[in-house]
């Protein structure tokens, strides 16, 4: 894997990302990233440095931050980095197949994808999903019951989503967490019994 385009594209996704605190931000990739490295490290054979790029550019042409199509962003890195067309479109294959909301159900097509969709949704269980979860929401005006309803529409399906071994045993204590952090909320926010 060529350390230097690691490099670059950690530099192009901070400069990408600026200002950005919604949950989305740079972090989040580079957590992706490591996530995606640990996985991929543990899998079958795969092609590490399309995990690497997919990882990281992942989110650069999210339609909930940025208004392009058919991944221009990742797209423009890629080609001033010497990507071929066949190169380009395998990495962007493994980009269109993290988000959830368009591939609920859905097996991705190649290991690649797979390992990079795992490590996306690995960062959103656990301490570190339940504060996007909380940052997202309080950027976009929801209330903590609101931002609460993502845990049942989301966060609690993933551990039974993951498509590698890996990613499941990570998964298991993350998912633990989640619905210790649901019970307690539960429990400390009620206020019915007063206002009934």
């Amino acid at each position: 894997m060529n350390d230097l385009l690691i490099q670059e594209a950690t530099e192009y996704i901070l400069g990408i990302f600026e200002g950005n605190s919604d949950g989305h931000d740079v972090n989040h990739s580079l957590r992706v990233f490591r996530n995606a490295m640990m996985i991929a490290a543990e899998e079958q054979e795969c092609d590490m440095e399309a995990v690497a790029l997919a990882a990281l550019l992942h989110d650069v042409d999210d339609h909930k931050l940025f208004d392009t199509e058919d991944n221009h962003n990742a797209r423009t890195f890629l080609k001033e980095h010497g990507f071929d067309a066949e190169q380009t479109g395998f990495i962007c294959s493994i980009i269109e197949s993290v988000s959830f909301s368009k591939n609920r159900g859905k097996k991705p097509s190649s290991i690649e994808a797979m390992i990079v969709q795992d490590a996306d949704r690995l960062d959103a269980m656990g301490a570190v999903g339940i504060a996007r979860t909380f940052a997202y929401g309080g950027k976009h005006g929801r209330s903590l019951e609101d931002s609460m309803k993502h845990f049942y529409e989301k966060l609690l399906l993933l551990k039974d989503e993951m498509n590698t071994e890996s990613a499941r045993r990570l998964a298991e204590e993350r998912h633990g967490f989640l619905l210790d952090f649901v019970r307690r909320f539960e429990n400390e926010s009620s206020v019915g019994e007063y206002f009934s």
